[in-house]
């Protein structure tokens, strides 16, 4: 039976350290989170974050915008931000309304301020070994490896998915800790063929208990990124989790898994900018 990889108590270890060394700095670091529209499931997103800065001693700085807001008023606000010297970080809820160029605002985001790590410039810092942030939910996962003491060098490393978001850069991590890594996606044929060679399997694709025991080796570590709603409407991932869980050395639920760690590194993010930010 596989380790469960607690997620949850890990953040609460990582948003402890962050408290400590905010508190430290000569200014509280701040977070300019702006929301566009009323789309449920980013307002709970957004709430998740304000509360997370709370608890870690950061001030969060919410801009909450109607849907009608243009691409030049977004992009103003963006400007504005960049330009202020209390804000840190700062993170533009996607997606956005219809109508405005998500390309553009992340563009627009100053690098030294991407929390999120989604500017080409700092996602060409990273493919080079030089990160000034790294992506949250790849960056919560390697966290999660080495807390667990799971070791990445020489290990056969698939991913399944291969989004600017999850996907690619956590290929470049896994990479960049010396593991052999194999990316995977919806044209990939023989798709089980790769992961039953996978002694770290990650999936971030999307789809309900896609991944089941027969795709997964024996004592294979097996991270779940996907957060989805099964037919009932409760929260689950990829994986099928009752089937892979005796098959698996380590794995992570869904909820309590990824996710919460995700939410971790984006404070770490913010600490990292305030204390460049103070520093110079």
């Amino acid at each position: 039976m596989a380790v469960r990889i607690d997620g949850k108590a890990l953040a609460a270890q990582v948003k402890a350290r962050v408290r400590e060394e905010a508190a430290r700095l000569p200014r509280q670091p701040g977070l300019a989170v702006i929301l566009v529209g009323e789309d449920p499931a980013s307002k709970v997103y957004v709430n998740g974050k304000e509360k997370d800065c709370t608890e870690c001693g950061i001030q969060s700085f919410s801009h909450r915008l109607p849907a009608e807001t243009s691409q030049e008023e977004l992009l103003a606000l963006v400007r504005e931000l960049n330009a202020d010297r209390l804000v840190d970080g700062i993170l533009c809820q996607l997606p956005l309304p219809k109508g405005l160029d998500e390309e553009a605002v992340i563009n627009a985001i100053a690098p030294d301020k991407d929390v999120d790590c989604f500017h080409p410039f700092n996602v060409g810092r990273m493919s080079i070994g030089e990160p000034v942030f790294l992506p949250c939910t790849p960056a919560g996962v390697m966290e999660m490896l080495r807390a667990y003491d799971i070791p990445v060098r020489g290990k056969n490393c698939v991913v399944l998915g291969r989004s600017n978001i999850v996907g690619k850069p956590m290929a470049m991590l896994l990479t960049q800790a010396d593991g052999t890594v194999t990316v995977c996606h919806s044209k990939t044929e023989d798709l089980v063929e790769f992961t039953r060679r996978a002694d770290i399997l990650v999936s971030a694709i999307g789809k309900t208990r896609f991944v089941t025991a027969d795709m997964v080796k024996d004592g294979a570590v097996v991270i779940d990124v996907a957060m989805n709603r099964d037919e009932n409407g409760k929260l689950c991932g990829d994986v099928d989790f009752a089937a892979v869980e005796p098959k698996a050395s380590f794995i992570t639920p869904v909820p309590g898994g990824v996710g919460p760690m995700t939410r971790a590194m984006l404070m770490e993010n913010i600490l990292t900018a305030a204390k460049q930010h103070q520093a110079t």
